[in-house]
């Protein structure tokens, strides 16, 4: 599931799940059916605002680097730091939210964006490349650095990487109506978002106004 077969695949909403794809229209969430949608950012439009820019002169005394992935100690320990640390379901290990168990095989072209403060690894990134876009697969960081805003760092720097490689599209997930725990993947720049329409297979503008009409109507039709 690489190059232009993963381009195919995100344009029409799927998704990783290990070493699979999935896409779905509803998630469970706290005893409730949410409706779900797959987003998408056109790196040609993006434009950094005060606050983007903000984060990252804040981070510029941290490392960046980006490289292709190998699960490691190092990245299972900090991860394991992270998932004590919130109060939300999130896969057991790296290893088990990306690889098959007791298997070592990728189907992906696979990389890790890895922030350090001197030595110390503080925030991974891990993402999917495509022939002309990424898929953002998961992000974590230590605890103890949580008012850098990793998490949003770490979209920064996958679009940063993205748009070096002339990426065309960095897709970051779903997003759910009513749901903030998703909010944050319209942070780069919204109005470079787009939100897939199950309907018609088309990616329409991305506003928080779209988002609440086509769910509202969504739950009326179920």
């Amino acid at each position: 599931m690489r190059g232009s077969k993963l381009d195919l695949c995100l344009s029409m909403g799927y998704f990783r799940m290990q070493q699979d794809i999935f896409t779905c229209q509803f998630v469970p969430f706290e005893n409730r059916l949410c409706p779900v949608y797959w987003l998408r950012i056109a790196l040609n439009d993006v434009a950094y605002g005060p606050k983007q820019l903000r984060l990252l002169r804040s981070n510029e005394k941290f490392s960046v680097s980006v490289t292709p992935f190998a699960l490691s100690d190092e990245l299972e320990t900090l991860y394991a730091q992270y998932k004590d640390s919130i109060n939300f379901e999130a896969p057991e290990s790296v290893e088990a939210c990306l690889l098959e168990s007791s298997s070592t095989y990728n189907a992906f072209d696979t990389y890790v964006v890895e922030v350090r403060d001197a030595n110390r690894l503080i925030a991974a990134g891990v993402f999917d490349n495509g022939l002309q876009s990424i898929a953002g697969i998961m992000n974590f960081y230590h605890p103890d650095y949580r008012k850098y805003s990793l998490g949003k760092y770490l979209m920064l720097q996958k679009i940063n990487y993205a748009r070096r490689q002339r990426k065309v599209y960095y897709y970051p997930g779903y997003i759910a109506y009513n749901y903030s725990k998703f909010d944050y993947k319209t942070f780069p720049c919204e109005a470079a978002t787009e939100l897939l329409h199950v309907t018609s297979g088309l990616w329409i503008p991305f506003t928080w106004d779209t988002l609440k009409i086509l769910s509202v109507n969504n739950i009326s039709e179920y």
